[in-house]
């Protein structure tokens, strides 16, 4: 080897069997996780927003950037935005009127694009924008003559059903199902939203000593169900398998999620329930199988409103964590979940809402279920009030770095 020692021969010979990176080649950057981080910005009744009807167009604009914006520093993800809060919209719609929480005046143009506009800030900001509609509720009041005169409820009263003081369209109607299928479904097709959301209103909640009248609608078309309750179960379901398909069809890659009501039925009145004593289930009451969209692979998500802490003896956070996580094991359905921002720091809620702690250890709970795949907050106002520092203690504890939306 002449003057070459044996140890540089050898290390001469390593290197020149050791590929050599590529110099182009750079570090992998780890990609963002996938979880879903929403909000809710309610519009019924100017919960959320506009903070009052009536507002110059540039200041909803400017309300609901701040909306979005808050969300970004929160380091949310997707914003679920209700835009047919009361058989209204919040966009130029040839099926119903302006809504009436913009301008005061139902059916009065706010003189700009509100769902457009959120869909496009949504976007420029890297958020997703979910559009939140309420199929069936009419009016939060039983009086059609308040309803502007161009109303389809008033054009078809046959369709109406007055009940606990309030206005809803009656689901036992193939004709309404069509009517209000269509109208929600004309945003879709106007606007690149990246999903269509329910809330837990289908039949509406019970109110004691009152009747929902669909008599005539069952006498007609009840016929081939052992119980009004079974018709009733059927006609939300084929909403929800009619809506599903429609999305796809209209616009592909959008998705179709709701978020019911969090007790699907209490373990006495069902072993497949829940350990829970809630005074309403959502199969018995609403007459929505919430378990068997799930297991039947019908919604790309559900965010069961799971609104109450851990520990509480008739309906424990941690028992329905538990039990929705086992529906959705083995389903297509992706599991979020819906959680009560509103109840922290209110003084009229039970001791565990006063702790600033209790939400983030319902995130922290959830991490034992690998079927929860994101949580949804109620709802934007709370999250720009943030009475106790609740939501500060979730960003700081779970959500210090981005994550993307679950797709």
């Amino acid at each position: 080897m002449g003057r070459v020692s044996r140890r540089a021969f050898a290390a001469a010979t390593f290197a020149a069997l050791t590929p050599t990176p590529r110099a182009s080649a750079a570090p992998r950057r780890r990609a963002a996780p996938a979880e879903m981080r929403g909000v809710w910005v309610a519009t019924v009744a100017n919960r959320d927003w506009p903070s009052r009807p009536g507002l110059t167009a540039a200041a909803q604009r400017a309300e609901l950037t701040a909306h979005l914006d808050r969300a970004v520093r929160c380091r949310l993800n997707t914003v679920i935005l209700q835009v047919r809060p009361t058989a209204d919209a919040l966009w130029p719609s040839p099926y119903e009127p302006w809504a009436h929480c913009l301008t005061g005046t139902q059916g009065r143009s706010p003189g700009w694009d509100p769902l457009g506009t959120a869909v496009r800030e949504a976007h420029a900001r890297g958020l997703e924008l979910h559009a939140w509609f309420n199929p069936y509720r009419i009016a939060g009041h039983a009086d059609p003559a308040r309803l502007v005169a161009s109303h389809p409820a008033r054009r078809h009263p046959d369709w109406v059903v007055a009940y606990g003081g309030k206005l809803y369209y009656n689901p036992g109607l193939p004709e309404v199902r069509a009517f209000v299928r269509d109208a929600m479904l004309d945003a879709v097709e106007r606007y690149p939203v990246d999903a269509v959301h329910f809330d837990d209103y289908f039949y509406p909640y019970p109110v004691a000593g009152r009747t929902f009248d669909d008599d005539a609608a069952y006498a007609r078309y009840g016929g081939g169900f052992a119980s009004r309750a079974d018709w009733r179960r059927d006609n939300i379901d084929r909403l929800v398998r009619e809506t599903a398909a429609r999305v796809r069809e209209i616009r592909p890659g959008t998705r179709f999620g709701i978020s019911p009501f969090g007790v699907w039925r209490n373990a006495a009145t069902d072993p497949r329930g829940s350990a829970t004593r809630a005074g309403v289930q959502t199969y018995d009451d609403l007459y929505a199988d919430t378990r068997a969209w799930v297991r039947e692979g019908l919604l790309d998500y559900i965010v069961p409103q799971l609104y109450w802490h851990i520990g509480l003896p008739a309906a424990d956070y941690a028992e329905l964590l538990r039990w929705w996580a086992k529906v959705a094991r083995g389903s297509r359905t992706k599991l979020y979940a819906g959680e009560a921002l509103y109840k922290a720091g209110d003084p009229a809620q039970p001791a565990a809402w006063q702790d600033p702690a209790e939400l983030s250890r319902h995130l922290a709970l959830a991490k034992d279920h690998a079927q929860v795949r994101g949580h949804v907050f109620f709802a934007a106002k709370d999250l720009a009030a943030d009475r106790i520092g609740a939501m500060a203690r979730v960003v700081a504890d779970h959500y210090r770095q981005p994550a993307r939306p679950p797709r």
